[in-house]
């Protein structure tokens, strides 16, 4: 079974979606995809998603596309 996460954003065009490496579960996935966005956006305040999309790929997380439905509130 894969996992996939969320990556929120207050504008829904930057929401992404990733599938998580089957070797991390739970809090160790977030906490070891905050620590790759941190290290990205440390290294280069000006980063782009597609920046921060190629060190995630290079971890073996997955970018996962998807269609965001209506809000629901």
């Amino acid at each position: 079974m894969s996992h996939l996460m969320i990556l929120p954003s207050h504008d829904p065009a930057h929401i992404r979606l990733v599938r998580v490496p089957a070797d991390y579960a739970g809090l160790e996935a977030f906490r070891h995809i905050t620590g790759l966005i941190a290290t990205v956006e440390s290294g280069d305040p000006s980063c782009t998603w597609e920046d921060i999309a190629e060190r995630l790929e290079s971890q073996g997380y997955e970018i996962v596309e998807f269609l965001l439905g209506p809000s629901l509130d």
